[in-house]
């Protein structure tokens, strides 16, 4: 189904992707990163947010470092886990190296069989394969990176290329 090379890639377009986000982040105010937008979770950076954490819950149930703690998502708040862009900005940068680090190591092996969890959102154990879940978290990230695209650019922000063909040989594995 997917391979260790496409784990590899998405690891650094995911990386790319939140590198190109920053610069858009740094350009527009504070006010405005926070402005309510009528995205699922409002603003920029709530989404941000959102999506910083849950990189940090996928990642760990893959590498087995720490994740945010797995509690009822009915009274948790998946979009308060940094208080400004500085501390997104350096939780963000050890995240995108942990998923790096974490496909760079992946063998055939490593995508083999079922990944079994416990689930906030629906407070049960659950397992899929492993295949499915590595495809959902990288899904996850373009999804709502998306969201912030679109907000950017309703916010007056410059635009960037999202496309995968476009990534630049720096964050191409190797």
């Amino acid at each position: 189904m997917i391979r260790p090379a496409y784990c590899a890639l998405m690891a650094r377009y995911n990386a790319w992707q939140n590198a190109e986000l920053a610069k858009s982040f740094e350009i527009l105010s504070e006010a405005d990163l926070r402005a309510e937008r009528g995205a699922f979770f409002g603003s920029i950076f709530k989404t941000m947010n959102h999506l910083l954490w849950g990189d940090t819950l996928w990642i760990s149930r893959f590498d087995g470092g720490s994740g945010p703690a797995e509690t009822d998502l009915t009274k948790t708040d998946t979009t308060d886990r940094t208080d400004s862009l500085a501390q997104w900005s350096a939780e963000r940068s050890v995240a995108d190296a942990r998923f790096i680090a974490w496909a760079d190591r992946l063998s055939e092996a490593d995508l083999q069989g079922d990944l079994t969890w416990f689930s906030g959102a629906i407070q049960a154990d659950i397992s899929k394969s492993r295949p499915l879940c590595i495809m959902q978290m990288f899904n996850h990230q373009t999804h709502h990176r998306g969201q912030v695209h679109a907000m950017l650019g309703a916010a007056g922000a410059p635009m960037y290329t999202t496309d995968i063909p476009f990534i630049p040989p720096s964050f191409m594995p190797e």
